[in-house]
């Protein structure tokens, strides 16, 4: 989000509502910011057009690094560095690797995906949060348009905004 941007922010209390907001607003040609509810609301990111999330790609890499690291961790361990006869087994045998591979591969996918999200979504601990209106912490959904990124007037859309729903209509600079 850039510094000097004006936007118009539309609170409104129902998901249902807001749903069919996102649609009649986008279908006049505005273009959303951003949509911020204090719960999931299931559909908004097929209505405001969002792709499929890469995530699941990045979890398998993250998966595939852990397992190799696993075995490739074990196979030196007991076959190279320290070999070691147990129970008449063989230096490397992939068997009694299972679950140390199993536990590694699924510790290493799920810290890099905390990791993966975390830089994704720009979350860090300095950061101040991007609230457009504190009450969609709580129990209202809030609709932010940037002003500069549409080429109606803000007093058409704010009469938009005021048409399909929206209980206020704020204008706010960030």
């Amino acid at each position: 989000m850039e510094k000097g941007q004006n936007y118009l922010v539309g609170i409104f209390n129902d998901e249902d509502v807001l749903l069919k907001a996102v649609r009649q607003v986008r279908e006049k040609g505005v273009k959303i910011f951003e949509v911020y509810t204090p719960f999931p609301v299931h559909g908004l990111e097929d209505e405001l057009g969002y792709k499929k999330t890469r995530l699941p790609i990045a979890a398998f890499l993250f998966g595939l690094t852990g397992t190799i690291l696993a075995l490739t961790m074990q196979m030196w361990m007991l076959g190279v560095d320290w070999p070691m006869i147990i129970g008449g087994k063989d230096f490397v045998s992939l068997p009694p690797f299972i679950p140390v591979t199993f536990e590694l591969t699924v510790l290493i996918s799920a810290f890099g995906m905390v990791g993966t999200f975390m830089v994704v979504s720009d979350l860090k601990p300095y950061k101040d949060p991007n609230l457009f209106d504190k009450r969609s912490t709580d129990d209202k959904h809030v609709m932010a348009i940037n002003l500069g990124n549409n080429s109606l007037a803000s007093d058409d859309i704010k009469s938009i905004l005021s048409d399909v729903g929206a209980e206020e209509v704020n204008e706010t600079q960030r």
